[in-house]
């Protein structure tokens, strides 16, 4: 007598492990809004201290105000600021509940090859956050404030909106700290066998345009705030081949170790 074709015992076999990256997956996402809400509830103490910390590249700029045009503004600042700044926050968190949930099926059994990554997501993303911060929002400013003044006799002044201007702020650092995180994709695909080295080196310029057509969007229409993004980009890229090529070597040697 023939067996049937579709056995439970095989159905339960293969739905056990989707049920349990089911649950895995909503353990890590109920980690993520739980850190991202701690998060919030201790920066909404500190709204106004924040946003005096995002507008004070405006005043380096020289521009002296800003304004609110709702009647609710005020108080809607107030929550994105506590959002954006939990975000920041908890980003990190995100991102290596993101890591580790990928890791089981990457790595089978080498969970010490994540660390690296765990530890090098947090410092990567701060890097890209502190460069647009501290230099690439500075030179956006000065470049996009540049066009007022005088217009024969007709004063042009720029009177940036708050919700606007925390827009721009968070477009220029959520996009720098995640786009530092390029090394950390590229390795963790090369480790999936997604993509190897030699593909890797043969996509250089596509990579180079891809950098430029990346800075070209998250940045004003200046060259210089792009280059600043798009330069670290195509030095992010070379540095993951550099470190795939490290990881290869030493995949190569631990076989040779061992025998």
């Amino acid at each position: 007598m023939n067996a049937p074709l579709n056995d439970p015992n095989e159905i339960d076999a293969s739905r056990a492990p989707l049920l349990d990256h089911l649950v895995e997956l909503r353990r890590r996402l109920l980690y993520c809004v739980v850190a991202v809400a701690i998060a919030f509830a201790a920066c909404f103490g500190f709204a106004r201290q924040i946003l005096e910390v995002l507008v004070h590249p405006l005043a380096v700029a020289g521009q002296k105000t800003i304004i609110n045009t709702d009647v609710f503004g005020g108080f809607f600042v107030q929550l994105k600021v506590a959002f954006f700044a939990a975000m920041m926050i908890g980003f990190p968190v995100i991102a290596t509940q993101l890591w580790q949930f990928v890791a089981p099926g990457l790595y089978r059994n080498e969970k010490r090859a994540l660390l690296p990554f765990l530890l090098a997501t947090p410092v990567l993303f701060s890097i890209g956050a502190a460069l647009a911060y501290y230099i690439a929002i500075p030179i956006a400013l000065q470049f996009l404030l540049g066009f007022q003044g005088d217009l024969n006799g007709v004063q042009q002044q720029a009177l940036p909106d708050v919700n606007n201007y925390l827009g721009f702020v968070m477009q220029f650092m959520f996009g720098f700290g995640i786009s530092f995180l390029l090394p950390v994709l590229l390795m963790l695909l090369e480790r999936a066998g997604i993509v190897t080295r030699q593909q890797l080196i043969g996509a250089r310029r596509y990579a180079i345009v891809a950098a430029v057509g990346i800075a070209a969007v998250l940045t004003p229409p200046d060259i210089g705030s792009q280059l600043l993004l798009a330069i670290p980009l195509i030095i992010l890229y070379e540095l993951a081949i550099i470190g795939i090529w490290f990881t290869e070597k030493r995949r190569a040697k631990v076989p040779a170790d061992a025998g």
